[in-house]
Order: structure tokens, then C-alpha cells, then sequence
């Protein structure tokens, strides 16, 4: 048996970092002196150091280590942990990838401007027949749908794919209805084929990345506050030109109208 610190010295961890894996219950001692509470530790605990010591070198975190050393049998274990920890790496490297590639754009100065000069209009919006698919989610989510959609309703699409945001403001978990305009009511059990009713909104045309959009509606809700109206749900999001299944194109290019619902205030 080793006391705390025999066993700091042959484990390369100091008091302090033995005392705190005790009270995380990461790493505890064989046993431990109930008068004196002095720590002893074993040659068991010993190859738990080491483990321990190899996935804070692997960067591992505390809760990390916690969860594997509760299914932690014996070293083939170990692999399949690492391959997780290796995967989920991999996945931060392309997040980070992703992030330098904004930095990038926006170090260029033309592309340091996100304000548009937003042309609000106000528009009689006439009913138009979709066929939609309403769900729960975020609001990148629209891709794990909008193929299932269009392969249902096939030739019958008449129009540009669009989004109704039923929430007044911004959720993690949006309430959202992916509508595809159509020549004809489309039957089948996994979408919804009806007619949306003519409404009075504000209308604007946002151009560029969707990262911006936020930048249209505040031009639409300061428009709606000076003149006094009132705004409904569900918003809409019409994707007149966007990435296409395969290619993503131009962001810069993208065109997205965005329509809110109006009435006046009382």
C-alpha cells in the first residue's frame, strides 16, 4: 500500500489532484484510515492512475472520464472509447474549420457590412395551395425534410419552397411548417396538402447568407413599430434562390423573402 504521497510521486499527480479525483469518485482509495483519514492506495489503484493519466493526456474530461470508468472492463474497452473521443475531434476540427473560414471572409473589408437597405412593403398575400410538413426542431433542420417532401409532391410543385415560423419569438426547439406551393392538392398520409388563407403582411427581400437574416426582420418589426401595426404568426420564409440538394452555390446570392403577418393596432 502507498501512502498519498508515495503514491504522488509514482503517479506524477500531485496531493491536491488525488484529493480532488477522491472527492469526484474518478479515483478513491483502497482504503483509507477512519481516525486519522489518511489515504492508502494499491497496486489496483495504481493502473487506475495510469488509465486515468492517459485520458487526461487525451484530453478527456473530468465528466468524460467519469462516464467511461463506469463501463471501463479491461483494455479492449479502451479502444472503442478512444475511437468515440476520436470521432468527436474529428467533428470539433471541422466546426473549427467552419469558424476560420468566417474569420477569413470577414478580415476581407467588402464583406465586413451585413446591413442592407431593406425596401418594406405592404402586401395582400393571395391563398395559395401547399403541401407541408409541420414539425418540431431546429431551424437547420428543414434539410432532413425538404427532400421527402419534394419526392412526394414530385411535378406538382409550383413554386419556391418556404418555412411558417409559428413561434413569436426565437426558440431553440421551433415550432415549423416546411410548405411547398402546389398545382393540385397532393394526397398522402405523411404530409399535409391544404390551402393557406389569404393574409395582409409586411414583405421585404433579404439577399445573401441566412446568418444575416436576423438583420431583415429587425427592418421589418422597426417598420411595423413606427407605423403602428401589430405582427402575427406564422412569419414565412420563401427561398426564391438557396442552396440546392447537392451544391450549396454562392451565399452571397442566396434570396430569401420574408413575409409577416399584419393587422393594426388598436
Amino acid at each position: 500500500m502507498y501512502k498519498i504521497g508515495e503514491f504522488s510521486k509514482i503517479t506524477s499527480l500531485t496531493v491536491k489532484t488525488l484529493r480532488y479525483y477522491d472527492e469526484q469518485n474518478i479515483l478513491k482509495p483502497s482504503y483509507r484510515n477512519e481516525e486519522n483519514d489518511y489515504r492508502f492506495y494499491s497496486e489496483e489503484d495504481f493502473k487506475k492512475a495510469e488509465l486515468i493519466m492517459l485520458l487526461r493526456k487525451f484530453e478527456f474530461s473530468i465528466s468524460e472520464i467519469k462516464d467511461l470508468l463506469i463501463n471501463y472492463e479491461n483494455t479492449s474497452d479502451l479502444s472503442y472509447f478512444l475511437e468515440e473521443k476520436k470521432k468527436m475531434i474529428e467533428k470539433r476540427i471541422e466546426e473549427e474549420k467552419n469558424l476560420l473560414k468566417k474569420i477569413d471572409l470577414y478580415i476581407k473589408p467588402e464583406n465586413r457590412e451585413v446591413f442592407m437597405n431593406y425596401t418594406i412593403k405592404t402586401k395582400d398575400i393571395e391563398p395559395i395551395l401547399v403541401a407541408s410538413i409541420r414539425y418540431k426542431g431546429k431551424y437547420k433542420d428543414v434539410g432532413k425534410y425538404i427532400g421527402k417532401l419534394y419526392k412526394i409532391v414530385k411535378g406538382n410543385a409550383n413554386g419556391a419552397p418556404f418555412n411558417c415560423y409559428y413561434d413569436s419569438e426565437y426558440k431553440e426547439e421551433a415550432d415549423i411548417e416546411l410548405c411547398l406551393p402546389t398545382s393540385k392538392v397532393v394526397s398522402n398520409n405523411d404530409i399535409n396538402s391544404r390551402q393557406l388563407p389569404k393574409i395582409k403582411a409586411l414583405f421585404t427581400t433579404h439577399i445573401g447568407d441566412y446568418e444575416n437574416l436576423n438583420m431583415a426582420y429587425k427592418a421589418l418589426l422597426d417598420y411595423a413599430k413606427e407605423n403602428k401595426l401589430k405582427c402575427l404568426t406564422p412569419s414565412r420564409e420563401i427561398y426564391v434562390k438557396g442552396p440546392g440538394m447537392i451544391f450549396k452555390g454562392n451565399p452571397n446570392k442566396y434570396i430569401t423573402e420574408i413575409i409577416i403577418p399584419i393587422e393594426e393596432e388598436e
